[in-house]
């Protein structure tokens, strides 16, 4: 209902960027593709949606949410969820107004297509923003990057190296200070037995992957020695 694709292509596109992060065959990358600067930046953000989105194959990249009948069928049926999401707005606006048309079209307007565009780029900007500006602390192949003052905007997404460093983990801002709305669900849906399985990393991985960390620990090593 967010209209940012079947979640089937969704997940494979995911995927298949983390397994070739920022070099050749990133389906969204700023620094491949369309080369780097503005250009390459145009491309991770919204360019790669005409040329390479839903490029991933789903078994190879998915078959977990391919194998799942659920998936399957949200899948198939993408664009009835995009037309509810359309529709609970104007019909909302139109009851709660007293049935008036004009409340309708208007709540339609900004609880449905200005929603959209402005999740759409907020998403679209983990995509381009936290590949090219931020901060990095822990040892990783690739450019992404922590950008702080997206992390209410984007639910904590925008702790994005910290998902690269550690992209199973339920929480993202591993930071003591770092805004994670969307760890915070998860922790409240593993209270209620919703969720289960969660991943969470331990202060210790943390350090073991911290830029440093692995000549630290040959330095120490020879000096035992």
């Amino acid at each position: 209902m967010a209209v940012e694709g079947p979640p089937i292509a969704w997940v494979a596109d995911h995927r298949l960027h983390h397994a070739h992060t920022d070099e050749e065959g990133d389906p969204h990358s700023p620094h491949v593709g369309e080369g780097s600067g503005l250009k390459g930046l145009w491309h991770a953000h919204s360019g790669w949606l005409m040329k390479t989105q839903g490029g991933a194959e789903f078994r190879k990249y998915a078959p977990d949410l391919v194998e799942d009948k659920g998936m399957r069928w949200i899948s198939r049926h993408f664009m009835y969820f995009v037309g509810l999401s359309l529709l609970i707005p104007f019909v909302a606006g139109f009851i709660l107004h007293g049935f008036s048309l004009t409340a309708a079209l208007w709540t339609l307007l900004w609880a449905g297509f200005v929603r959209i565009f402005f999740i759409h780029h907020v998403t679209w900007s983990i995509n381009s923003v936290c590949h090219f500006f931020g901060r990095r602390r822990f040892d990783v192949d690739d450019k992404s990057t922590n950008v702080a003052w997206l992390a209410l905007f984007t639910f904590g997404e925008s702790w994005h190296h910290n998902h690269h460093a550690f992209p199973r983990s339920a929480r993202q801002g591993l930071g003591r200070w770092e805004l994670d709305p969307s760890a915070m669900f998860i922790w409240m849906l593993e209270k209620v037995g919703i969720a289960k399985n969660v991943v969470r990393i331990t202060p210790e991985r943390q350090r073991e992957r911290l830029v440093g960390a692995g000549q630290t620990d040959a330095a120490q090593t020879r000096a035992a020695a």
